[in-house]
């Protein structure tokens, strides 16, 4: 091989690399609206300023791109369509909610489950959902799998958790839960507490965008947060504006 092919060649894949890390690192940019800034304890004069915030900020991945904007939704419905019908939850704080099914071939509503429904999901091929509720000193959840295969659907307990979940996504085979205290792992239904007592208790994550292990980001009040799973570090952004 001559000189001049292996310089086309090494610069070329020196160039690839080059484009790789530098389309990764920019996908996963943060915007310069939000500034890296020490982790307040709960509670301090520091914490009690987000806490007041009327600026919640969501996470999402659009195009492989990390995408911030305000989170307007006040809804505390969530629902999953299927091929037989559709699932839907609802969840009013101290006022409870419930699951309930609509099946395609009848308008008869079935309720499955009284309770703060927070999230409907498929995975594996099976409909799983979460409750949770945290409120005066109460602060817990569950993951139930549905039998879908029953008329009157009915459920069993998979996972149980000491705090309520608030923002939920699935990567890979796992599913990622920032609760109200905790942030969970659940692989096979097993959980694993990777952050623990954070200090986004009171500051309600709403949003997981989730690139890989290094990179996990999370929707708060008055910001936003980034996990490394890998290292378990997490770092905050404030809003500057």
């Amino acid at each position: 091989m001559s000189k001049i092919l292996k310089s086309i060649l090494f610069h070329s894949s020196f160039l690839v690399c080059y484009m790789m890390t530098c389309c990764g690192q920019n996908n996963m940019a943060i915007p310069k609206e939000f500034k890296e800034t020490p982790i307040p304890k709960k509670e301090s004069k520091e914490w009690f300023k987000l806490n007041y915030s009327k600026n919640d900020f969501k996470v999402n991945i659009v195009n492989n791109k990390l995408v911030i904007e305000k989170n307007t939704e006040k809804t505390r419905e969530c629902r999953l369509e299927t091929k037989s019908g559709i699932f839907s939850g609802t969840d009013h704080g101290e006022w409870g909610g419930q699951l309930t099914f609509i099946p395609n071939d009848s308008q008869n509503t079935i309720t499955i489950k009284k309770g703060n429904i927070k999230f409907i999901f498929l995975y594996k091929g099976k409909v799983y959902f979460i409750e949770g509720f945290a409120h005066m000193g109460i602060n817990e959840g569950t993951i139930y799998e549905v039998n879908t295969k029953e008329h009157n659907l009915p459920y069993k307990k998979v996972v149980d958790f000491d705090d309520a979940a608030q923002a939920f996504t699935i990567y890979k085979d796992k599913l990622l839960i920032a609760a109200y205290k905790n942030f969970y792992i659940v692989k096979d239904f097993k959980k694993e507490i990777v952050f623990k007592n954070t200090f986004w208790q009171g500051l309600y994550p709403n949003s997981i965008a989730a690139f890989n292990n290094e990179n996990v980001f999370i929707g708060i009040r008055s910001g936003i947060v980034k996990l490394d799973l890998t290292k378990k570090t997490l770092k905050f952004y404030k809003n500057a504006k």
